[in-house]
């Protein structure tokens, strides 16, 4: 993870106002530009997080700036300081999407619990569509099951009309990206527009990827040597849809669901609320 920077004095002072002191901080990950502390005292814990060099920093002010339009229950204050910007948010000890699915991935039972996690997920993503947001980075660890609900993490990305990602935005994680998506970006069309029915992908994507512990795309069934790839290439290879889904059905009654929205052409894909529906009736 490399070596964390200093904690924020603002970020701190927040963090000790919301947990208590002694405030004690435990190192979480720290990647392109942005480290993310747990801060915990007696009344609690927190999470930090800090932005650093221009990058990093561009994307913690946007995270906060899109929690703050959100207006998400679990921010607590945001904040700029030398060198950076700076967020903390409520710690939210629950368990992430992906490891719900564990037990259905490891072959014991779980799968009621899953499926359910899996139709709150699908909900939430269409009431934040409904909103006219797309978060455009969903992964199988961005969204949590609290007792309150589903909450999205990881907004930098997110977005809405005249809320546009900075120019440098690719989409988000390349084996999720719905093909018209990876196209687009092939184009040169930056930054690239997320739209509710490519996130829909994405996000059946990530079910798919929660159930059977794979990339819902096959490549070496293609042929396709991924080490052998960039970034670029990967993204043509999604563009051509000539890469097949995965073959394995350990959940063939929700997959068969996710398969639909995997393989419907763009215009014709299912929302995030119709796929919300058709897990309810699995």
């Amino acid at each position: 993870m490399g070596v964390f920077p200093a904690l924020p004095d603002p970020a701190r002072e927040t963090a000790e106002a919301a947990v208590g002191v002694p405030l004690t901080l435990e190192e979480v990950t720290n990647r392109r530009g942005s480290a993310v502390w747990k801060a915990t005292g007696p009344a609690g814990a927190a999470a930090v997080k800090a932005g650093h060099g221009e990058a990093g920093e561009r994307a913690t002010a946007r995270e906060a700036a899109v929690l703050g339009a959100l207006n998400v229950d679990y921010l607590l204050r945001s904040g700029y300081h030398d060198g950076g910007a700076w967020l903390v948010t409520r710690w939210l000890d629950a368990p992430s999407t992906q490891r719900v699915f564990r037990p259905v991935r490891d072959g014991a039972d779980g799968r009621e619990e899953a499926l359910s996690a899996a139709v709150e997920l699908c909900r939430a993503v269409a009431d934040l569509h409904a909103a006219g947001w797309v978060h455009s980075d969903l992964q199988p660890a961005h969204s949590v099951h609290t007792p309150d609900g589903v909450r999205l993490l990881d907004m930098s990305w997110a977005w809405r009309e005249g809320f546009e990602p900075p120019e440098s935005f690719r989409g988000g994680i390349v084996h999720l990206l719905a093909p018209e998506l990876a196209a687009s970006i092939g184009g040169g069309i930056m930054p690239v527009a997320p739209s509710p029915s490519a996130e829909a992908y994405t996000l059946a994507g990530s079910l798919w990827t929660c159930v059977t512990g794979r990339w819902p795309l096959d490549y070496q069934a293609a042929g396709v040597d991924l080490e052998q790839l960039d970034a670029d290439q990967l993204r043509e290879c999604v563009a051509s849809r000539k890469v097949p889904l995965d073959a394995a059905r350990p959940w063939p009654e929700v997959q068969d669901v996710l398969h639909s929205v995997l393989t419907a052409p763009c215009r014709e894909r299912p929302s995030a609320a119709d796929l919300a529906d058709a897990l309810a009736r699995v």
